[in-house]
């Protein structure tokens, strides 16, 4: 019996990791690096100054367009 048990345990833990690695939990996210970080809060930032000024284009032109 304690042969079989220690087969059979060996046998699960095995199946356990292969389990795993085939379905990763996804609690955790993709690390970024501080340099990404930056970079992606630059480029959202220059598309929100983008948006303002076509927004504030777009306004302008309607004024000129009422007067």
């Amino acid at each position: 019996m304690n042969r079989r048990k220690k087969i059979k345990d060996v046998y699960d833990k095995r199946m356990k990791q292969a389990n795993l690695k085939v379905n990763p939990k996804k609690a955790k996210p993709k690390y970024i690096s501080k340099a990404e970080r930056e970079k992606i809060a630059a480029e959202a930032a220059t598309q929100t100054t983008d948006i303002e000024t076509v927004e504030t284009t777009t306004t302008e032109e309607q004024v000129k367009k009422d007067a």
